[in-house]
């Protein structure tokens, strides 16, 4: 069954690891890796990455990208979401703390932040406008 707006929105919000897809050029299929990302009802999907990064390459060369984020359990469920991207920014002093934050706690969280900052100093935050969404869930329909 298709997810309404509201449970798309409140789907994409939780802290799952998403795929990132964006046009690879001709010949080629799109690229396709794992990504953590922010994101809140209403708002524009982020993502934080290299600033030299093939990623951050493609991106700028399609103007655009896509997530899909999907579970198994207690139904299949999947969202994804596309569209252009609004800007790319250097990161704000807590983006990576706050990214991780959707999904590490505690001591982790304070390892990987400040191993983050560290060595992911070149990282940008790139903000995409949703245009287009795709939702189900599947155990709905059975």
């Amino acid at each position: 069954m298709a997810l309404s707006r509201e449970e798309r929105e409140a789907f994409l919000a939780q802290p799952r690891v998403a795929a990132l897809g964006v046009a690879a050029g001709p010949g080629r299929g799109p690229l396709l890796v794992p990504i953590w990302y922010g994101y809140r009802p209403g708002g524009m999907p982020w993502i934080l990455t290299g600033a030299h990064s093939r990623k951050l390459r493609l991106i700028r060369a399609s103007g655009r990208f896509s997530l899909l984020v999907e579970r198994s359990e207690p139904t299949p469920r999947y969202v994804s979401v596309e569209g252009p991207v609004t800007d790319i920014t250097e990161p704000g002093p807590t983006a990576h703390r706050d990214l991780a934050a959707r999904y590490l706690s505690g001591e982790v969280l304070d390892r990987y932040t400040a191993w983050a900052e560290a060595e992911l100093a070149d990282h940008v935050v790139v903000r995409m406008r949703p245009e287009h969404w795709t939702g189900t869930d599947l155990g709905a329909i059975t």
